[in-house]
């Protein structure tokens, strides 16, 4: 609360008079020419921490990643469709090329070195590594075959190592995705696209092989809201609607009523809200109408409905359906609440996808944790209570935003770590940096990745994909990976 922030602020107070000493200015001046900082995960988060820290003219950054390969949810999570999306790689790319930038992957902190080690050998630490887990439905019938999260789909697809195994069963002919944001959108599109759209994206060879063989011809996404209050920005919603060999499905009576309501709503939402409705409610033009008549797939939205229970098949083997509570909405604007009215509704499918949000885990005991939120307990960055320790994106603020949201949180991290540098508030005093962990990592048996290494990887997997005119095959076994190096 207000008073542990206050007691913090005095303290920078107190650390600043002193810092008016001589022998105390004497120090700084030696530990300026090279602050040793470190990075922890190379997401979006990580590296644009890293760029922003660099822009200190000595600092040197260490980012250390648990896989061997850098880019976090840029490979794993943005979809194979959306090479564009990607093309902030090429930005990371520069910063590990600068001289006073180092990447170290296939290291895992919290297990290969703890966050006191990484806190002793450098001036400071920020934790930049995310949202690794997913939010349970926490529903009986979760724990079903023919369930899984959205997140593990997502890395299946795109060749996250531990997912790589996961080999969802297509053979039926509905799914059912529980929520309504952008993964969600991701996963229906993936599941809806004709293989033959997906051959020339970075897609893995295995996943393309199982959608080839895909059964399903329906796709629910649904939600506990109305469609006011869908999480998918309008791009995905666009490009869903336009999705050849698809046709939507939407029930007008979902919309009854909105046209009033949408005047009040910010213009993103509105349009957004706009194009739902004229999807639902117009007649489609000739052409239209004939692409949705000859379609062989389709894609819903359902409303006002709330999870309760995955329904097993008679034998009980596996998920068969999905019963939803009917809600009514209470409240107003973003507030309102879906409160459920005492109907049910069976919804018979073979495949399940929870698509409720994405959870970052703790670290490390020593880092404080706030497991309701999910993240690190922290103000514009600097972690409550723990000096020198720093936190930007996910883990920072919550599984939210996109990654030009990211970037700005994480610039803002960047600014606070450098105003404390130069406020005198992180250990005076040099810091060995990389040399005491890499002596730490080399005793206990890890071999680190680095950016070089990745580039080898990378070449490799840019020579395996010309074959097939794809912009890559994605590696996605670690003891392969590391086989390669010659590791």
């Amino acid at each position: 609360g207000a008073g542990r922030l206050w007691g913090w602020m005095g303290g920078r107070g107190g650390l600043r008079a002193l810092s008016r000493g001589r022998s105390f200015r004497h120090h700084l001046s030696t530990q300026e020419k090279t602050p040793q900082i470190c990075v922890v995960g190379s997401g979006p988060a990580g590296f644009y921490t890293a760029q922003h820290l660099l822009k200190h003219p000595q600092a040197h950054v260490d980012i250390y990643e648990k896989q061997p390969v850098p880019f976090g949810l840029v490979r794993f999570g943005v979809a194979p469709d959306h090479p564009e999306v990607k093309n902030v790689i090429n930005t990371f790319t520069q910063t590990a090329h600068s001289g006073r930038c180092a990447f170290w992957g296939n290291v895992e902190v919290g297990r290969d070195v703890t966050v006191p080690e990484l806190r002793e050998a450098y001036h400071a630490v920020v934790l930049s590594y995310g949202a690794e887990d997913h939010r349970a439905l926490e529903i009986p019938g979760e724990e079903l075959p023919g369930v899984c999260s959205a997140r593990a789909f997502v890395g299946w697809y795109n060749g996250l190592p531990e997912n790589r195994e996961l080999e969802p069963d297509l053979s039926c002919d509905t799914a059912v995705i529980l929520g309504q944001g952008n993964v969600a959108l991701d996963v229906a599109r993936i599941l809806l696209t004709p293989p033959e759209h997906l051959e020339r994206t970075d897609i893995t060879k295995a996943a393309l092989g199982v959608l080839r063989q895909s059964q399903v011809k329906t796709v629910w996404l649904v939600g506990r809201r109305g469609p006011l209050q869908v999480a998918f920005t309008i791009k995905e919603l666009r490009e869903m609607i336009q999705l050849p060999g698809s046709r939507p499905i939407l029930d007008p009576v979902d919309f009854l009523g909105l046209q009033d309501k949408i005047k009040e709503v910010p213009r993103p939402r509105k349009r957004l809200t706009e194009l739902l409705l004229r999807t639902a409610t117009e007649k489609p033009g000739p052409e239209e109408a004939a692409r949705r008549a000859s379609a062989s797939r389709a894609w819903g939205l359902r409303f006002f409905r709330s999870p309760q229970q995955v329904l097993p098949s008679p034998d009980g083997r596996r998920a068969a359906g999905v019963r939803l509570a009917v809600t009514r909405l209470e409240g107003v604007g973003e507030a309102t609440r879906a409160v459920p009215t005492g109907d049910m509704e069976d919804l018979p499918c073979g495949l399940v996808l929870s698509s409720v949000g994405y959870k970052s885990r703790p670290v490390d005991p020593s880092v404080p944790f706030d497991s309701k939120l999910g993240v690190i307990p922290n103000v514009e960055g600097r972690v409550m209570d723990v000096p020198g320790l720093y936190c930007s994106g996910w883990v920072k603020r919550g599984p939210t935003g996109v990654i030009a949201t990211t970037m700005t949180d994480s610039f803002l991290t960047g600014q606070m770590l450098l105003q404390d540098l130069k406020a005198g508030l992180l250990p005076s005093g040099p810091r060995p940096g990389y040399a005491a962990i890499q002596a730490l990592l080399s005793s206990r048996g890890v071999r680190p990745v680095s950016f070089s290494d990745w580039e080898k990887l990378d070449a490799e997997e840019v020579a395996r994909g010309q074959g097939t005119g794809k912009p890559r095959e994605k590696l996605v076994d670690p003891q392969e990976m590391l086989r390669l190096l010659g590791h």
